[in-house]
């Protein structure tokens, strides 16, 4: 049984919709007081009341932008005005905008890696005081299998930023050690998302089948694996990835799941 998380406080950047929704939404049903920031304040709002029937902690929302310092450095303020500190930041945000390698622009590359990459780095160094004094402070980056491992046409700046992140990750781990913050990341597969389902059902059923389990993920399977990642007992987990798949990355061609 793992230490509860009651009263723990966790940010979560990019937490309105998807994947961060869904990390909050685990954050939550375990009790902790959880900030979820984003751009859109409409979206947040939304979200915050979705997520504030999901368990006894509070559920607070910010409006801000991490490709910004400035907005980094505030949505660590609000938490601490809210919660008294900070415990976990879920380092969640991030864009994927499809384009050819061949057609990517230099403004291209700049909003994937400001929002993905520098948005990661400052939001880190902005929470970074409050995680120390909390004497068990965690960082859980959301990176991807896209990049570090895998890669797919359209996603160039996306696959370099996500493997950007995990460059951050090894030596932040060894930076921060010595103040008890560990510093690790979830690697996502394929996961049901919102904007899923206007891709259709033939699209759905392809990505099916490059999984070894034959469905997608939730976005709470991302949410469980940051809690492990947050608690007591990973204390002595720092500066490591963990991949939630499904078992996507495995097979070394599609004749691998003939069969199964």
């Amino acid at each position: 049984m793992f230490t509860p998380l009651n009263g723990r406080s966790v940010v979560v950047t990019g937490g309105s919709k998807g994947i961060g929704k869904g990390i909050a939404r685990v954050f939550a049903r375990a009790g902790a007081d959880v900030l979820i920031a984003a751009r859109d304040e409409a979206t947040l709002a939304t979200a915050a009341a979705d997520l504030g029937t999901e368990g006894a902690g509070r559920v607070e929302t910010v409006a801000a932008d991490v490709s910004k310092v400035a907005d980094c450095r505030r949505i660590a303020a609000t938490a601490v005005d809210r919660f008294g500190g900070i415990d976990v930041l879920c380092a969640n945000a991030g864009v994927f905008p499809d384009k050819a390698f061949t057609e990517l622009t230099e403004a291209d590359v700049d909003e994937v890696f400001d929002c993905n990459v520098k948005g990661t780095m400052f939001s880190v160094q902005a929470c970074l005081a409050a995680l120390e004094a909390s004497g068990r402070g965690r960082v859980i980056i959301t990176s991807s299998i896209t990049g570090p491992i895998t890669g797919f046409p359209g996603w160039a700046h996306y696959g370099a930023s996500k493997a950007a992140q995990l460059g951050f990750l090894r030596t932040a781990a060894i930076e921060l050690a010595p103040k008890r913050v560990t510093v690790n990341a979830v690697l996502p597969g394929n996961i049901a998302t919102e904007g899923l389902a206007d891709m259709g059902p033939e699209y759905r059923a392809g990505m099916e089948a490059a999984i070894p389990q034959h469905r997608l993920g939730e976005v709470e399977d991302i949410g469980y694996a940051a809690l492990y990642l947050a608690t007591d007992e990973a204390a002595y987990v720092t500066g490591q990835t963990i991949v939630v798949d499904g078992g996507q990355v495995l097979p070394e061609s599609p004749a691998a799941l003939e069969g199964i």
